[in-house]
């Protein structure tokens, strides 16, 4: 349990600084200038990238020592610890309560949103079992 507690931290954390560094281009340049829809789907690809090559160097830092079902739980943890900061810190700074928040969800970017959640939550486990060679 504590190398899962650890592994999902660690995915967590990079995963979040890459997202606060790319969504502050986003909200602060790419916005203003496309609209807010148009600039998460831009984002969208890069944060899937992103959550992709965490999830292969936690996958690749694990090694043998977590199992592809602990590695889910790795994801799921990590999205757990995502969704608590979005809630909570993201929402405070842009000022929104989560009401707002969950109705700014209903568009084609709130669905790329949440197919990247899930992607994130996924991509141990998938690389998990993908990255083993077949016996």
């Amino acid at each position: 349990m504590k190398k899962i507690l650890k592994y999902s931290a660690l995915y967590f954390a990079i995963v979040f600084t890459i997202g606060f560094v790319l969504g502050t281009i986003r909200v602060l340049y790419v916005a203003p200038q496309l609209g807010d829809d148009q600039a998460e789907l831009l984002e969208f690809p890069l944060m899937v990238l992103a959550s992709f090559v965490v999830a292969r160097y936690i996958v690749g830092l694990a090694g043998d020592g977590l199992k592809p079902a602990q590695l889910l739980w790795v994801g799921v943890m990590a999205l757990g610890c995502l969704l608590m900061v979005e809630f909570s810190l993201v929402l405070a700074l842009r000022e929104m309560s989560i009401v707002t928040y969950v109705t700014s969800r209903y568009s084609l970017a709130g669905a790329a949103y949440l197919v990247s959640l899930l992607l994130f939550a996924v991509f141990p486990f998938v690389i998990s079992i993908w990255g083993k060679p077949n016996k």
